[in-house]
């Protein structure tokens, strides 16, 4: 991997790790996102103009992401509803990056070797036994690993179908910004439906919120499907979940969660997984 692709999957990181941070900080993890998904779509709409539209062949991937995206931001709402930050994060981002590596091999074509495979498989058991590396002792919610392996699947999906169609858009930033533009539709109709009051509250109540986590949220994903235009899905998909190490710092520093020595260990674990991959990339 290039540089400038690591510089971008680890912005990405951080940026990631910090909205999942404020969407577990508010008793409505759902309405969060709505909001932060209005606040990238006029942005995203205000900037489309100045950027070739995507070609017609990346539509069905970009309407098929919107589709994904919305089952994903519903799973993830539920996974904060079920479990604590420092236990839900890991799981969706620990099983993705060995779903995103089986994915992109069968319908991208992207066959890595056998020891960067291998890495990627021992930086998803490190991610994941930061949830699950203790059956006694702040065990995870049965409903909660079962809401955080869901929305891993649906994170596999949409990079998968992401990875794909910037790649023949012929214009990435277009591919982003209509992605960005579109995804809000669904949620946000719903949502209008069936608790509008309550919604269009909330939005009130919570306006820097959610302009300063829309700018954050989609900056974070931005990077990453651009990173994916660059090199193979897998490997920046693996460097993204770093992000991981600092949403368990964010939860036990910013949110009070319980934190231990056995986290931290499978922090630095994941972080020289990491590195060990991009050494072999």
């Amino acid at each position: 991997m290039t540089p400038l692709i690591v510089t971008l999957a680890l912005v990405a990181a951080v940026l990631h790790a910090s909205w999942n941070a404020a969407v577990k900080s508010n008793d409505e993890p759902l309405f969060t996102i709505a909001g932060f998904q209005i606040v990238g779509a006029i942005v995203s709409l205000a900037l489309a103009g100045f950027f070739a539209f995507p070609h017609i062949d990346s539509w069905p991937m970009i309407l098929a992401s919107v589709a994904i995206h919305n089952v994903y931001y519903y799973t993830v709402a539920r996974s904060y509803q079920a479990g604590d930050l420092s236990q839900v994060y890991p799981i969706f981002r620990g099983l993705a990056p060995v779903l995103v590596a089986c994915g992109a091999a069968v319908f991208a074509g992207e066959w890595l070797s056998i020891s960067q495979f291998a890495g990627i498989v021992i930086v998803s058991a490190g991610i994941m036994s930061l949830a699950l590396g203790s059956r006694t002792r702040d065990p995870v919610p049965r409903e909660a690993l079962f809401w955080g392996l869901t929305t891993s699947v649906m994170i596999a999906t949409y990079t998968i179908v992401d990875g794909s169609g910037v790649r023949v858009s012929g214009s990435p930033i277009g591919y982003i910004l209509w992605l960005f533009i579109l995804e809000p539709v669904p949620v946000v109709a719903i949502l209008l439906a069936t608790r509008r009051e309550s919604f269009l509250q909330y939005m009130r109540h919570n306006k820097l919120r959610c302009v300063a986590g829309g700018i954050v949220s989609s900056t974070a994903y931005g990077l990453v499907i651009f990173a994916m235009g660059l090199g193979a899905m897998a490997l920046v998909s693996t460097l993204r979940e770093t992000s991981v190490i600092f949403a368990a710092f964010i939860g036990a520093f910013v949110l009070k969660e319980k934190f231990g020595a056995r986290r931290i260990t499978a922090a630095c674990v994941v972080a020289a997984g990491v590195m060990t991959l991009h050494a072999l990339s």
